[in-house]
């Protein structure tokens, strides 16, 4: 399994634009084979950085999903979006388990 964890730094005065272009993305990601499960959510902290958690059966479906028309529209919009640099962490997981709390 691939997990990705992507943090966006959005420009406040543009941030309704980017979640409009992160739901449509969430909405259509979710849809594709290989997909086990694509979020995005506001930070609670600093509400002008969207957090992507991104979780791929494997890496086919991983590079799948950065040939779509909705990846590559978000990607392209995303320039004028940003306020700082993004952040993106890859994990590659053997293994995964619920924990009960």
């Amino acid at each position: 399994m691939i997990v990705l964890h992507a943090s966006f730094p959005i420009q406040g005065e543009k941030l309704d634009e980017a979640l409009e272009l992160a739901d449509n993305l969430v909405d259509e990601s979710n849809q594709e084979p290989g997909m086990i499960d694509y979020r995005a959510t506001q930070d609670i902290q600093d509400e002008t950085v969207i957090r992507f958690f991104e979780q791929y059966e494997d890496g086919e479906a991983f590079e799948s999903h950065t040939q779509t028309d909705h990846f590559q529209e978000f990607e392209e919009e995303l320039g004028d979006l940003l306020a700082g640099e993004p952040e993106i962490l890859r994990f590659d997981v053997a293994e995964a388990s619920e924990l009960e709390l």
